[in-house]
């Protein structure tokens, strides 16, 4: 074999190895391509998408439990204007069900998820409390969902709250934030014996959008869809979908006990 020949098998090797390393997400409902893991890092879409097969096949995620396999149907391609950054792959067959796709060999559910009730005063104290910090005197506590899962695998279960209040009856995102309006998605665990309300993600607007009549400031409503392990690494990621009242974007959270990482994300909107 000549030198140029050795060269070029082993530069096969070595793709072939990334490419099979390489563990890709997908929004399941939407197609839009994440980015991928592999080899402890996150990777973005578009450096993700080079390496991907045209048949892969993904483990299909709920919030609660799995819901089967699908497949690729071909490379990943680019969305229609106004999102053109954003990468899709065709999921076949299309999952009836599902949020988060992942071609990975691990189980990304690792620990049960639980979905408590949202009317729990402890829960709706401590969310007034947190809002009272940020200059919102006298909140209007409307919670969305509450999540138990032990995100670290350490036995010690935390606790997701999503909470959001733009006082709209259909619960849509109005153009402009009303005084007092709000969405939070909050963390509370325990850290050295005390129990701790961490922000994950979240927007607080005390006052009123004011100003000229076409004046508007887009608020966000956010959710947690699905806490997964998206890694291998044995810790769960939170995912939390947020929209406005033009567009939505999904966001994975890496969780540390002192910050929130957000790691990848794919949207669409004008």
């Amino acid at each position: 074999m000549t030198l140029l020949a050795r060269c070029l098998a082993l530069l096969v090797a070595v793709t072939s190895v990334a490419a099979a390393d390489l563990h890709p997400i997908v929004e399941v409902q939407s197609g839009y391509l994440f980015g991928a893991s592999g080899d402890g890092k996150w990777i973005k879409a578009k450096e993700a998408a080079k390496s991907l097969a045209d048949q892969t096949t993904y483990r299909v995620y709920g919030l609660t439990q799995q819901f089967g396999e699908a497949k690729s149907g071909g490379k990943p391609k680019s969305e229609d204007v106004p999102c053109e950054q954003t990468l899709s792959v065709p999921l076949s067959p299309k999952p009836g069900k599902g949020l988060i796709a992942i071609a990975a060999p691990w189980n990304a559910l690792p620990r049960k998820v639980q979905v408590v009730d949202p009317t729990q005063k402890v829960y709706l104290d401590a969310v007034r409390d947190f809002l009272k910090t940020k200059s919102i005197d006298q909140p209007k506590v409307k919670i969305d969902n509450i999540i138990r899962v032990d995100l670290d695998g350490d036995g010690e279960e935390e606790v997701l709250i999503s909470a959001t209040n733009y006082f709209s009856q259909d619960n849509g995102v109005p153009m402009r934030s009303p005084a007092g309006s709000y969405s939070v998605v909050l963390l509370r665990r325990i850290i050295a014996g005390k129990v701790e309300t961490r922000l994950v993600e979240g927007e607080f607007h005390p006052n009123a959008c004011v100003g000229k009549e076409d004046s508007f400031d887009a608020p966000n409503a956010y959710k947690v869809i699905a806490v997964l392990d998206l890694d291998g690494d044995g810790k769960m990621e939170i995912v939390v979908g947020s929209r406005y009242y033009e567009g939505e974007a999904t966001t994975i959270y890496r969780c540390d006990p002192k910050k929130f990482e957000d790691v990848l994300s794919v949207g669409c909107g004008a």
